[in-house]
């Protein structure tokens, strides 16, 4: 595979995962009381603006690579997920969720050299 396209790939699941983070995050917002409409509108449409490029992007990998080669990538989304929940929303991730987290990453890897 091509360094490009690895870092592409990454990206991609990078894309996912931040646009996940606005979502959380516009939620969060929406709880509050007195709701921050704007605020919670602008990272509603952020929300959107990165899983609408996230979609377009992942459509594009499945034209050019086979199925068994992107699959194993969405792999990533989970353990990037928790990450950065853990550093940008404060959440607390339990030591089992880390366990967790890195037999996702191990199996990711194995599957993907393979």
């Amino acid at each position: 595979m091509k360094p490009t396209l690895l870092a592409l790939l990454i990206g991609c699941q990078v894309l996912l995962v931040v646009s996940q983070l606005f979502l959380k995050h516009a939620m969060n917002l929406a709880a509050r009381t007195p709701r921050p409409t704007a605020q919670v509108a602008f990272f509603g449409f952020l929300f959107i603006a990165a899983m609408t490029l996230w979609f377009l992007l992942w459509l594009g990998f499945l034209q050019v690579m086979p199925l068994s080669q992107v699959l194993p990538w969405e792999g990533l989304s989970p353990v990037l997920l928790v990450l950065g929940a853990a550093l940008f929303l404060r959440e607390k991730v339990a030591r089992e969720a880390w366990l967790g987290i890195t037999l996702i990453s191990a199996g990711v890897v194995l599957v993907s050299v393979s």
